[in-house]
């Protein structure tokens, strides 16, 4: 018994370094090893991670604290007494859950993210929808932001993201260690921490970014006609995956944007910091697309939004603050430069 506390006491500290950021790469191992000798290992981990994020959830309203839990988990994990694990999969579920799903918040997540962890915290026997088998030791994390909010976090190697409403990245949870590479959809804004020898990559299915250490917003919504992406600072590498090209290379102040009909990826000057004015609650649109503005109303004030035809290749220039403006105030902006008009009737507002 003594023999297995003690064997206990080291897994708890791995898994606190674990998610404090602090596990070097041959504890990560050690950690793995260790789970994948039994499910009750396996079950052990998982438990001992719910614990952790039992210890520090917020109110709703408030930033996950990332520093506060991991007091109060090294706290519990000192004690002896039995330790009684609780989950609610009520609080912890996405809206619409992977199958298999394993759920927990990331640290420093805005509590109103959906997040979900899914193909399992660990190895587990079986296979991925029934003809996959299970590869990664530990799961993807996945975080979103829902319709009508923006959600802050910081990823493993400490780089600061904001994922803009109905947005998602997903990414490995040895993200760090031995890759720095996350899928995207939607919109981010990403300052990436340098790392000569881990280069940062964003993948798409129109295009992938490659840096090393930067500021800049990258936005790919699925149903957006064009990607865009705007640097801010350091250099990025673009490829476009749509059509055989040279990699396109951004300095600061310029941006890519890519037509996903033609493939077309073209780069041009301009002021980047309007990019990422949606981190501060604000609206934006430069020449873009009255059809890809409208989506971002969509996003932004959860409403449902149908255009003309006619109208779907105009382009507007505007800023507005969405705490403040209704979506109403938004559109009649837009209306007086007579360009469109608008109506609400059927729970939809109307662009003509």
């Amino acid at each position: 018994m003594q023999h297995e506390e003690m064997i206990n006491e080291r897994i708890d500290q791995l898994i606190a370094e674990y998610l404090s950021g602090s596990l070097t790469a041959d504890a990560f191992q050690e950690l793995k090893n260790w789970s994948q000798q039994s499910d009750e290992n396996r079950m052990y981990v998982r438990n001992q991670i719910e614990v952790w994020f039992s210890s520090g959830v917020t109110a709703k309203d408030k930033v996950f604290d990332k520093e506060e839990a991991f007091a109060r988990f090294q706290k519990r994990i000192g004690k002896k007494e039995p330790k009684v694990y609780r989950f609610s999969w009520k609080t912890f579920y996405r809206r619409e859950p992977c199958t298999p799903c394993t759920a927990f918040p990331e640290p420093a997540i805005q509590s109103r993210a959906a997040w979900c962890v899914c193909r399992s915290l660990l190895p587990l026997a079986g296979y991925w929808k029934g003809q996959e088998t299970l590869r990664q030791t530990f799961s993807d994390m996945v975080v979103e932001a829902p319709l009508g909010a923006r959600t802050k976090l910081y990823l493993p190697d400490g780089t600061l993201v904001w994922l803009n409403a109905g947005s998602k990245i997903t990414y490995s949870q040895g993200f760090g260690m031995d890759n720095r590479q996350l899928s995207l959809e939607g919109e981010g804004y990403f300052e990436v921490v340098h790392n000569q020898d881990l280069p940062f990559e964003i993948h798409t299915h129109e295009v992938d970014l490659r840096v090393l250490g930067t500021k800049f917003n990258f936005k790919n919504y699925s149903d957006d006609e064009e990607v865009t992406v705007s640097l801010l600072e350091g250099k990025v590498a673009l490829h476009n995956s749509l059509k055989s090209m040279s990699d396109l290379y951004l300095s600061p102040n310029e941006k890519m944007v890519l037509n996903k009909r033609t493939g077309e990826m073209v780069k041009s000057r301009a002021r980047a910091e309007n990019s990422m004015l949606w981190t501060n609650d604000e609206l934006f649109f430069d020449e873009e697309l009255l059809e890809d503005i409208a989506k971002k109303l969509m996003r932004s004030y959860d409403v449902r939004i149908e255009i003309a035809d006619s109208l779907k290749n105009r382009r507007f220039y505007g800023s507005f603050k969405v705490m403040g403006n209704t979506i109403e105030e938004v559109l009649e902006t837009i209306a007086s430069t007579n360009r469109m008009k608008y109506r609400y009737e059927n729970e939809k507002y109307i662009l003509y």
